[in-house]
């Protein structure tokens, strides 16, 4: 026995000896060596190097006419030059997201929307004029055309099941500082009640997003877009950390219909919705549904005979969770759409089809 022992132990000896070299020799056989963090990764620059060549920074400029005497701080001039009117250049910054090869981008509209010109400069060095092809004010998406071929396009994920904790990062124009790439979490998926667009349903992220980072892209560990960078609460509110961006898949949805149709086909069911849980009467409060507050008259609800205060249980057979739920459900269903819906009024349960049609231009 005692030489079973011996004999075992020195094959064991031998082999720490064997891994000892093994490592010594090539220390990157061995990750701890890296102090490679919890996430099983020191580094992202592979995740940036293949999609930071596809983000473009947008830059703007829009003539501005104003009173001269806006440019003084001397109360006599601006007194003196308040009739005398002078136009100057007003700039802005952007970020965009290359979708083809021969030259379409997406960005968020509210980078180019008004502006006179626009010019993307790329990863490459290279620059080039911008057209609008459409846009979407619904979701606050564009997207434009550069005149340049070959390029380097993003790969969006569509399906990426992203979760409140996942690593991303943000890749964009960040107050002129073009590619910058910061890095946070999802703090949140599904977010709405913002008041930043009608349609809203917004990753939420603490990867800092700055000015000039709308358009960008939020990206995962793999190098997929998984969002389209929009806005952040300003430090002003006290808000720290605090980013939103429009879900890929989404932006891929509405991008591929504005370059097909020059605009979002998109149905309506002429009507304002919240949650149940938000009505005043406890008792209909964690119902499920969506409450019509407002009808608009004329609409394919009202023509229905949907009313104000009815409450939508199912839309063609599936149960209505939430207002959001639906209305992103409506949104993307064509214009001519028969919806069946099943609705509560009062102590009445019936259903009836409403005909869903073009959704209106928003106003202004």
């Amino acid at each position: 026995m005692p030489k079973l022992i011996l004999f075992t132990l020195q094959f064991v000896v031998l082999g720490l000896a064997v891994a000892f070299v093994a490592v010594w020799l090539r220390p990157e056989w061995l990750p701890a060596l890296h102090n490679s963090p919890p996430s099983g990764t020191s580094s992202y620059a592979e995740a940036v190097n293949r999609t930071a060549p596809s983000v473009v920074s947008v830059y703007t400029r829009t003539l501005v006419t104003e009173p001269l005497g806006l440019a003084s701080s001397d109360p006599l001039l601006r007194s003196l030059y308040r009739d005398r009117m002078v136009t100057r250049p007003r700039r802005g910054l952007g970020s965009g997201v290359i979708l083809s090869e021969d030259g379409l981008i997406l960005t968020t509209l509210h980078v180019i929307s008004g502006v006179d010109d626009v010019v993307v400069a790329l990863w490459d060095g290279r620059t080039a004029e911008a057209r609008l092809i459409g846009a979407d004010p619904a979701t606050d998406l564009a997207v434009l055309k550069i005149d340049l071929e070959d390029l380097p396009a993003a790969d969006l994920a569509t399906a990426t099941g992203l979760r409140a904790g996942d690593v991303v990062l943000a890749i964009g124009n960040a107050f002129g500082l073009s590619h910058t790439v910061t890095m946070g979490i999802v703090s949140a998926t599904g977010r709405d009640q913002l008041n930043l667009t009608t349609l809203e349903d917004f990753i939420q992220t603490d990867a800092a997003i700055n000015a000039g980072n709308s358009g960008g892209a939020l990206v995962n560990p793999a190098g997929e877009v998984v969002g389209i960078n929009s806005a952040s609460l300003s430090q002003n509110l006290g808000a720290q950390g605090i980013g939103f961006a429009i879900p890929a898949a989404l932006a891929h949805q509405i991008a591929d219909q504005i370059i097909e149709y020059g605009q979002v086909r998109r149905a309506w069911l002429g009507a304002d919705l919240t949650d149940v849980s938000i009505a005043f009467d406890p008792a209909q409060r964690n119902r499920p549904g969506a409450r019509i507050t407002r009808i608009h008259r004329g609409g394919p609800a009202w023509q229905s005979g949907l009313r104000s205060g009815d409450i939508l249980l199912s839309a063609d057979g599936s149960a209505v969770a939430t207002a959001r739920e639906l209305m992103l459900r409506i949104a993307r269903l064509a214009p001519g759409h028969e919806l069946e819906v099943e609705v509560a009024r009062g102590n009445q349960r019936f259903t009836t089809s409403v005909i869903l049609i073009q959704q209106p231009p928003l106003p202004g």
